[in-house]
């Protein structure tokens, strides 16, 4: 066995996929069947049930399988759960999927061999695309780049485009710089700058991810909510690299989120509802929803059109950090 200077045991030559559990149902299936049915058994799934009203738990306690361990808690949310999974991981590595999105065939066998290329990194991920495919149409918006490249986007006072389901992380190194801290729905985002800004973050240049759309999904019910919290991080991010004290998101909410460009949320709701009636064979609907994007910002439309179509083209996330310094006699009163 390999233990730490603690006494901890570390599965060295295993890594842990991380499966935060709350109404998983109906899509939780799916999910399993893309976990178990991996090129490589050096896995471990540890699904975390936080609560829930449906069958998550039973279908889970259900499956006989040895690589599964299931962990039961009353609902604590998500940066909660999230936690709890790099506490309780057993190996170096926790490979994040949500209980909706799917796993290629592959997916663990590829991470195995990019951890064993670059083991001192920070973080991988890979690229996703929608889910299901020959309904769904296009890939997640995702940041490209060396670990060099991606560490430029974030010291430039960008976000990386990372989707989450993506992602592997170094579990020393995350629970080192404080996990994952804020009850937003971009805890994710928050962790990535500060890995980034520490360790090399490496990108594995494939689809090893499908991610699902769906009306129920956090994503979809939290748009609006989402998206002013990304703002948010990036002020975050902004003021440690400007030196400044951050207030709280309440204390600057309306300010953040007179800082999105006009017209974006509406122009990605509506791409976001493309996709989710393409999935339901309801075709009349997403080409209104298409057309809805495209009416209500024609720049976010073609940015996001380039961003599919280019692999050369820098990808990040936020609005021009000069704009928050416009506002810095409200965002950084004490400064």
């Amino acid at each position: 066995m390999n233990y730490d200077s603690a006494g901890t045991r570390w599965l060295l030559d295993r890594i842990t996929v991380g499966l935060p559990v709350h109404n998983a149902m109906p899509y939780l299936p799916e999910t399993m069947a893309s976990l178990l049915g991996q090129t490589t058994d050096c896995f471990e799934i540890l699904a975390i049930v936080d609560g829930g009203t449906d069958g998550s738990l039973a279908y889970l306690e259900s499956i006989h399988d040895p690589r599964l361990r299931i962990l039961n808690q009353p609902h604590q949310g998500l940066t909660y759960t999230l936690n709890r999974m790099l506490e309780e991981c057993k190996t170096g590595w926790l490979v994040r999927q949500d209980a909706d999105d799917i796993s290629h065939p592959d997916r663990l066998q590829r991470i195995l061999g990019a951890i064993e290329q670059y083991p001192d990194a920070g973080m991988f991920y890979s690229f996703a695309n929608y889910h299901p495919r020959g309904h769904a149409v296009g890939s997640f918006r995702c940041s490209r780049g060396t670990p060099a490249e991606l560490r430029d986007i974030v010291r430039d006072g960008y976000l990386l485009s990372i989707c989450h389901s993506t992602v592997i992380l170094n579990v020393r190194k995350a629970m080192g710089i404080g996990g994952y801290r804020l009850e937003l729905h971009n805890e994710d985002a928050d962790l990535w700058w500060r890995m980034a800004l520490l360790y090399d973050i490496h990108c594995i240049p494939e689809e090893l991810v499908g991610f699902r759309q769906s009306a129920t999904s956090i994503s979809s019910r939290n748009l609006c909510e989402q998206m002013v919290a990304g703002i948010y991080i990036q002020y975050l991010l902004l003021s440690y690299l400007w030196r400044r004290p951050p207030q709280s998101v309440d204390e600057i909410r309306d300010q953040l989120a007179g800082l999105l460009p006009k017209g974006e949320f509406e122009a990605k709701e509506g791409l976001r509802a493309f996709n989710i009636h393409l999935v339901a064979r309801n075709y009349g609907e997403a080409v209104r929803s298409l057309c809805a994007s495209v009416k209500a910002s024609p720049a976010y439309f073609v940015g996001r059109l380039r961003d599919e179509l280019s692999s050369s083209h820098r990808i990040a996330n936020g609005v021009r950090p000069h704009l928050f310094l416009e506002r810095k006699e409200t965002l950084w009163p004490q400064c």
